[in-house]
């Protein structure tokens, strides 16, 4: 496999199973996945918290087990930010959501084995677009493994963001009535669920970020004010370690270009 592209703000964090202990509570508010005992496996996570994505995927493939889910928020994180082939990015994509199915199936009460499936195939429907991917039956696979991932952790801010923006792009795509028929997606569920996740994790900037995208596929430009706001205070925002680093710059780099 082709070397991935390093982390651009290598050094910028240095957690180690110490320090990522320490601050999980603060640095795992997104996706709620418990604090790990194994000290091997709070390494693999310092490797993702100080953006060493590959070296985290590789050392959370070794360790197996909840060692899958550094692998896969690894995978994923450098495949949506940082992968510059497009060919490359969906196939890491469909590598995640083959990884996190195989752990839902052996460890169905995961719920971030439900959510990094769904993430995968949400951001690969994405990549071949929204519509083809409602053709092959993505839609529903995604809206089914978030919604098992909201009923198994009540507190996941992360798959409320992924079912919000679920909930958006089908109806930005077919319309409502269709969306709401066929899909079951309704604008006011996914509203509200950007609302709780941004109560659940107030220093989320993509949760931010991705509100603000849902507003103005629903609402066009009369809710461009709001969006804009949205993506002010997410760029405000401090980054704790490598992923939010990559959020809070997605949002600058976004405000540059309007």
């Amino acid at each position: 496999m082709a070397k991935w592209t390093a982390f651009p703000h290598a050094g910028a964090y240095r957690f180690d199973a110490a320090s990522a202990k320490k601050h999980w509570a603060r640095l795992h508010t997104g996706d709620a996945e418990p604090c790990p005992k194994d000290a091997a496996l709070l390494e693999a996570w310092a490797l993702f918290h100080n953006g060493d994505f590959e070296g985290a995927t590789a050392a959370g493939l070794a360790l197996g087990g909840r060692g899958i889910t550094v692998a896969n928020k690894a995978t994923a994180i450098y495949a949506n930010y940082l992968e510059p082939k497009e060919k490359t990015r969906l196939d890491l994509f469909m590598t995640v959501a083959e990884r996190a199915q195989a752990q839902a199936a052996e460890t169905p009460d995961d719920a971030n084995a439900h959510y990094w499936n769904a993430y995968a195939l949400g951001r690969y429907s994405q990549g071949i677009s929204v519509a083809k991917a409602l053709a092959q039956g993505l839609g529903t696979k995604v809206k089914e493994s978030l919604e098992r991932a909201i009923a198994l952790e009540p507190k996941h801010a992360d798959a409320r963001i992924a079912l919000g923006a679920f909930h958006a792009e089908v109806i930005d795509k077919v319309g409502s009535l269709i969306g709401g028929m066929t899909y079951g997606a309704k604008k006011d569920v996914g509203l509200k669920l950007f609302q709780e996740a941004i109560k659940l994790n107030p220093g989320s900037a993509i949760a931010m970020i991705e509100y603000a995208n849902a507003l103005v596929m629903l609402d066009g430009d009369k809710k461009m004010k709001e969006a804009t706001a949205l993506y002010e205070k997410a760029a405000a925002c401090t980054p704790q370690d490598a992923m939010e680093r990559l959020d809070v710059e997605m949002a600058k780099a976004e405000l540059e270009e309007e």
